[in-house]
């Protein structure tokens, strides 16, 4: 399946039905009055978080969505038909934006969490509805108010638990091959990976999922490369897992790469929970990697795990970290949800 994670779309709601100018026509019936029905309702545009999905590829074929007119009004008081909403289905962790591309309509986070995004018009009302003491033969009626039309924007943000970030070739689709059932793409030349890769991550006794977005390299958030698009996917994430190819020149450099790359994007990733690892320990010296390990320490003041995704070395202690994190996180997340909440006390 082909991967979207932002699409554009113009809806239009239903317009409402008009309503009927119609009198009541019938033998032995002088004067039968009006009998104009009510046009119908216009249906709505919804959008909606559904299981199944996860990606938006199906708006790249189709951009426009637009409600038919409802019925509209007839004699002997029969009322038009209203017309359906359009459902637009989406995976869970889009949000929803106007046609700026900045102002949120709505971020959808859980299954079954839907917005309205464009209401349909109301029907107009029959002459039936304007007869009174003084007009007993009204001859007009309402049309039917028109739906809402825009142009939003869909931008999926996929929900992960923790989130890879590295330079390219960095080995972070391996480690996701080694921990999880995902089979990413991996190759020995940067760029493998061209859209995020999510896998679900047992350890300890317990799950997380884990996403692997590609590599950032110098310049990202000014365009060069894949660009910084990609980080919006770890934007929901507890806690990253920067992982540095210790086979390259200068550790400290990529390590400071991606920071500054962070920094640019926004506080949103940069202020989160981060622990460094070194990969590809098999691949070099004992005496080389001491040396790259111990002027990473002095530079940085950080100290890195050590690990090999290749060949499994500490990489179930890794991955117990990361859920030591996601853990507390959660634990807390529902501890300010219970905040929330608030308790109303029992009477009898």
């Amino acid at each position: 399946m082909k991967f979207l994670d932002e699409a554009k779309i113009y809806v239009r709601s239903g317009d409402g039905g008009a309503g009927a100018v119609s009198f009541r026509r019938e033998k032995f019936i002088e004067m039968g009055g009006p009998d104009g029905g009510d046009g119908g309702n216009g249906g709505d545009i919804w959008v909606e978080a559904v299981d199944g999905l996860n990606t938006l590829i199906d708006y790249r074929y189709q951009q426009h969505f637009k409600v038919r007119t409802a019925g509209h009004g007839m004699g002997r008081l029969r009322a038009g038909a209203n017309s359906d909403d359009i459902v637009l289905k989406v995976p869970t962790g889009t949000e929803v934006y106007e046609a700026d591309n900045e102002t949120l309509i709505a971020d959808l986070t859980k299954l079954g969490d839907r917005v309205r995004i464009a209401r349909g018009g109301n029907g107009g009302f029959g002459n039936h509805y304007f007869k009174s003491a003084t007009n007993r033969a009204p001859r007009h009626a309402n049309p039917g108010i028109e739906g809402e039309e825009r142009w939003i924007w869909l931008r999926l943000k996929l929900i992960a638990d923790a989130g890879l970030l590295g330079l390219p070739n960095a080995g972070k689709s391996t480690l996701l091959a080694a921990v999880s059932a995902a089979k990413p793409k991996i190759a020995d030349y940067p760029f493998t990976t061209l859209h995020p890769q999510l896998g679900v991550v047992k350890a300890g006794g317990n799950s997380f999922v884990l996403a692997d977005i590609p590599g950032l390299i110098e310049g990202a958030n000014e365009g060069v490369g894949l660009g910084t698009r990609f980080l919006g996917h770890v934007e929901r994430c507890a806690v990253l897992l920067h992982l540095i190819d210790v086979t390259g020149d200068d550790p400290v450099k990529a390590y400071r790469i991606i920071r500054k790359e962070l920094k640019d994007y926004g506080p949103e990733i940069e202020g989160k929970m981060e622990i460094i690892a070194f990969n590809k320990i098999d691949a070099i010296s004992d005496k080389e990697l001491e040396k790259k390990l111990a002027d990473f320490k002095k530079k940085l003041k950080k100290t890195p795990i050590l690990i090999s995704g290749a060949t499994g070395k500490n990489v179930d202690d890794t991955m117990k970290r990361l859920l030591t994190v996601i853990q507390a996180d959660r634990k807390a997340s529902r501890g300010q949800e219970a905040r929330g909440v608030e308790i109303e006390d029992w009477h009898p």
